[in-house]
């Protein structure tokens, strides 16, 4: 019988991207929840959503940015897991929705808009990475010009850090 030593097994390298707009309130709720996870990380917490976070070279890191762009598709092939992060506006069902990612191609009527998809396919066909992917969407309430969440949304928010918080620890990849 093989001996099993788990400290021999590669560490599952993570990124947990955040997106949204901070300054209109709940659609800035990733940026709380990534602030959220970097307390129980025992990491810093990021005192505005402008400096964001800093890279720490441990897993999971850490990255809010006001939308997706084409050039992130490099760095996301970085990573064996990818666990995106934003908000809905009651577009969806549930308040807090977990949905696996796959890579296609989606085009948006808005050209600055782009969906995890589109950046997971573009990280596939041009740097042949394929990371698995997770979205987490929470409700937003309130979209007024400010930093604070509404407080229904902030409750969601609690449960999202629970929802990544047990993804992060199950040891499944695919």
């Amino acid at each position: 019988m093989e001996n099993h030593n788990p400290q021999e097994e590669p560490l599952i390298s993570t990124l947990i991207l955040g997106f949204g707009n901070a300054d209109r309130q709940d659609d800035g709720v990733a940026w709380h929840i990534l602030n959220r996870l970097a307390v129980r990380l025992e990491r810093p917490i990021s005192d505005s959503p402008d400096e964001g976070f800093q890279l720490s070279g441990n897993s999971p890191e850490l990255l809010f940015t006001l939308q997706l762009i084409p050039e992130m598709a490099e760095m996301i092939g970085q990573f064996d897991r990818v666990c995106f992060v934003d908000a809905h506006t009651g577009s969806v069902p549930q308040d807090v929705k977990i949905t696996p990612v796959r890579e296609e191609f989606q085009s948006s009527p808005f050209t600055h808009h782009m969906t995890p998809a589109t950046l997971l396919a573009l990280a596939g066909t041009l740097y042949g990475k394929h990371p698995e992917a997770l979205l987490v969407s929470v409700r937003g309430y309130a979209f007024e010009f400010d930093r604070s969440l509404s407080e229904r949304t902030d409750e969601l928010a609690s449960q999202a850090v629970e929802a990544i918080w047990n993804w992060l620890s199950s040891k499944e990849t695919g």
